[in-house]
């Protein structure tokens, strides 16, 4: 586990503590970082009727992964964790499945999107119980994306969902 040198205030976790609940956060930011990206190759390569909406809503969507990725990276520095939200540590660590190199039809990206936002979804809500027996303030973290990444899949689902399945 890679922690910080200062002698600052820690949450009174004990080390094994620490150490789960790090590499918990760093697994849910490495998955932020990458479901950003893959937003943007979406955002990049959508083509057809819908890629006005869709290009806008995946600008959206990118910046709501940013903000959480940071709420999750912070969380970890607050108890004494460095997060790692460089390049070859998402490459190394995602669990996101990577997308074709190529333009994509804007019912493929939405059935792509949904796929992979439900995928994070249910791993976030694996590591919001695994918390909830460790650390109650990084779980409501963890609750926060959970939240927010379920809200997104339903207004996808709301909104697009005709696409997906016409």
């Amino acid at each position: 586990m890679a922690s910080t040198t200062q002698s600052a205030h820690l949450p009174a976790l004990g080390e094994h503590q620490l150490k789960d609940v790090g590499n918990t956060l760093q697994a849910m930011l490495v998955e932020l970082i990458d479901l950003a990206l893959f937003g943007k190759q979406l955002h990049w390569n959508v083509t057809g009727p819908l890629f006005r909406p869709l290009h806008e809503q995946l600008d959206e969507l990118v910046d709501s992964w940013r903000e959480l990725s940071d709420v999750v990276a912070e969380r970890s520095v607050a108890l004494g964790y460095v997060p790692d939200g460089q390049a070859g540590a998402v490459a190394a660590n995602t669990e996101l499945k990577p997308i074709a190199r190529e333009a994509l039809e804007d019912h493929v990206v939405i059935r792509e999107l949904s796929e992979r936002l439900n995928d994070v979804a249910d791993r976030a809500r694996e590591r919001m119980d695994r918390l909830g027996e460790i650390d109650a303030a990084s779980q409501d973290v963890i609750i926060e994306v959970v939240r927010e990444l379920e809200k997104q899949l339903w207004m996808i689902r709301v909104q697009f969902g005709h696409a997906v399945q016409g």
